[in-house]
């Protein structure tokens, strides 16, 4: 029979990295099984530049690595592999499982931090030109594209804040939706038509992303939904805003879900309605997206799940946790002489 953890991590980026630094700091040695695309969307993304503590900005990718670097200092331990089965238990004090192929790893607690895929398009040339004019995220990549005729392909209403947003560094903003009606809030509507460089191209479908002479995108082929009709659209940047994917289809009809398919958590925290089972991250938000809420609620998870832990009476206390408040306790710096996380002598965390 596996041995039982104290808390596995079931996937990496902002929230799960920051779920296993806080948990690894009170002495928990928490399992992440970060899958093979460890680090998420990031892994996708070039320059940030509005992450705090980068005045410079860093490249998502060693942003990523740095996360997970910091992690594994503190004793978290990393299974870079891709869960295929969740089973969880359904009482306090349940013990649940994770599987990996045929390999079971148990755990008192599990954090879900699987995140969100962005829907693609699917046309030629999206996956090619990704990074390099064609985007998924305008808070993110709109300052790259200063003065430059851009498009944000998409009807509701993240589709127009994005747009909005773009229009502040963009020349031009052109909305191509391939119905004449949207989903957007009226006044979402109206105040992308207030904006004066951004423009409505309707009803248009993206067939296709073309590369310019400089290998960056080039133009857009557009083709109307009615009549068939194509035309080109010459561009630098494009913004697919069509939707997200949560991740979440390994734990459907074990935790609750929302009809978009988020992991629902109550009362502000971090909890679902499994006993011991935590979330966070872009599986839970599909409002903010952004990494730096996302590694807010990973540590959310961490701490409630070490409350868990630490207050369950079905659960034994595990060895060398710190007592008295978490939240303090991950700050509390450690004594002389004393490694970091270490209790001091009364029993309490290290001060």
């Amino acid at each position: 029979m596996a041995e039982i953890e104290n808390v596995i991590i079931v996937g990496s980026g902002p929230a799960g990295y920051t779920a296993a630094l806080y948990t690894a700091r009170a002495n928990l040695h928490p399992l992440v099984i970060e899958g093979f695309a460890w680090g998420g969307l990031l892994q996708q993304t070039t320059d940030v530049e509005n992450y705090p503590g980068f005045p410079e900005g860093i490249m998502g990718p060693e942003m990523m690595q740095r996360f997970r670097d910091q992690a594994e200092r503190f004793g978290a331990k990393l299974l870079t592999d891709d869960v295929t089965r969740i089973e969880l238990a359904s009482e306090p004090g349940g013990v649940h499982s994770v599987w990996v192929g045929d390999d079971e790893h148990r755990a008192r607690t599990v954090v879900l931090a699987m995140g969100a895929e962005h829907k693609k398009l699917c046309v030629p040339g999206e996956q090619e030109l990704g990074g390099r004019g064609v985007s998924y995220c305008a808070t993110c990549d709109a300052a790259f594209f200063r003065d430059a005729s851009t498009v944000i392909v998409g009807g509701g209403g993240s589709a127009m804040e994005e747009a909005i947003f773009l229009s502040k560094f963009a020349s031009k903003v052109t909305i191509v939706h391939r119905r004449d009606d949207f989903r957007a809030s009226k006044i979402m509507l109206e105040r992308a038509r207030e904006r004066e460089n951004i423009e409505f191209l309707t009803p248009y479908v993206v067939t296709e992303f073309v590369a310019g002479e400089n290998g960056a995108l080039g133009h857009a082929t557009l083709q109307n939904a009615q009549t068939g009709e194509e035309r080109e659209l010459p561009i630098s940047g494009a913004f697919v805003a069509i939707g997200h994917e949560p991740q979440s289809g390994l734990v459907a009809g074990q935790v609750d879900l929302d009809e978009n398919g988020y992991v629902i958590t109550h009362d502000g925290s971090t909890r679902t309605n499994r006993a011991g089972v935590f979330a966070a991250g872009d599986l839970v938000d599909h409002t903010y997206r952004q990494a730096i809420t996302a590694a807010g609620t990973g540590c959310q998870a961490a701490l409630d799940a070490e409350w868990y832990l630490r207050d369950t009476p079905e659960v034994p206390t595990p060895e060398g946790m710190p007592e008295g408040d978490l939240a303090e306790a991950q700050w509390a710096p450690p004594a002389r002489g004393q490694a970091v996380g270490q209790l001091s002598e009364s029993g309490g965390p290290a001060a």
